[in-house]
């Protein structure tokens, strides 16, 4: 392993920015978000409390750059877009022509992912690309992007990565990993791509007592989680508690609206439609042309399980 003094974060920048739109957090509106980045834009000193209905920033005392945990934004929509087309269609006399999109942007590289991310990419990878067909529109974008993880200095008030299995350390999944010290970065390559960007920045080399530094940060890290859950017995807790009347409170104080779904980074489920240029068709058909389109859903919402004959989740505690 390596480490890299944190002026030096900018390098890393540098070295990408010629191939890739970097993606990472900043504030916005007073929120963590995920958006396109320099490395002045990370929010370096601000600590986020979150609580149930509640999420605030405040600039703290930690020396960490990366000293907040996790918002409620998810990398997920960089790769699984919220309206994304699918492909474009014409029909002519002589017939239909389908082709896929035109993608000019250069791909992501996301900076800061944290285990958590990285466990809900793997689940849209064997979603997306490991099922009998894969989806071509998320391979497209998936394909390119590079990914900087972070080991996580600080939990989230509400986080229990623990019990999951999920974090706080990174394991694989990654081209690069990161590890904050107080004054430098320890660098781990995962991939010949990481090795690669390694290669071309001015490191030292990592002593013994950097690795002893990072294996006491994680574990500092995991003992200040609060909450913490029994993931081997949910299955069948789920399973016996079908009827349970909690599910009737939960959908008496749901509103439907789809947010958990939009901000949760496993969340997949989406609808498609057509989009037709009604003004370019003709008596015979013709010219009909147009555009599939991928929309994000919500399996929350009442249109969702809506199907020829009926709707087989039609109230909100099926749902």
């Amino acid at each position: 392993m390596k480490k890299l003094r944190k002026e030096r974060l900018s390098f890393i920048f540098d070295y990408l920015k010629g191939s890739f739109r970097i993606i990472g957090p900043k504030i916005e509106n007073g929120v963590v978000i995920l958006t396109e980045i320099n490395v002045h834009d990370i929010p370096a000193g601000y600590e986020d409390h979150q609580k149930a209905g509640s999420y605030r920033l405040v600039m703290g005392e930690r020396p960490e750059i990366f000293s907040f945990s996790t918002g409620p934004d998810s990398f997920k929509r960089f790769l699984h877009p919220p309206v994304s087309e699918l492909f474009s269609f014409r029909k002519s006399r002589s017939g239909i022509t389908i082709a896929p999109p035109v993608r000019g942007e250069k791909p992501p590289a996301f900076i800061g992912i944290r285990a958590c991310d990285l466990s809900a990419l793997k689940l849209h990878d064997r979603i997306f690309l490991e099922g009998p067909v894969s989806d071509k529109s998320y391979a497209s974008l998936r394909r390119g992007a590079f990914i900087i993880a972070l080991n996580c200095s600080y939990p989230g008030d509400n986080c229990f990565c623990h019990s999951m299995g999920t974090g706080p350390a990174v394991i694989d999944g990654f081209d690069i990993a990161l590890t904050e010290f107080d004054n430098s970065f320890l660098l781990e390559a995962g991939t010949a791509a990481g090795q690669d960007i390694l290669s071309g920045l001015p490191l030292e080399d990592a002593s013994d007592a950097d690795l002893k530094e990072k294996a006491v940060r994680i574990e500092r890290c995991l003992k200040m989680m609060k909450k913490s859950i029994r993931a081997d017995e949910l299955p069948g807790l789920i399973y016996r508690s079908f009827n349970h009347p909690h599910w009737s409170d939960i959908a008496g104080r749901d509103l439907e609206c789809g947010n958990c779904t939009q901000v949760c980074p496993t969340c997949f489920c989406s609808s498609t439609y057509d989009l037709v240029r009604l003004s370019q068709v003709t008596r015979d058909l013709s010219g009909v042309s147009g555009t599939r389109v991928r929309k994000w859903d919500s399996c929350f919402s009442r249109n969702f399980a809506r199907v020829h004959g009926g709707n087989f989740r039609p109230s909100g505690k099926a749902r």
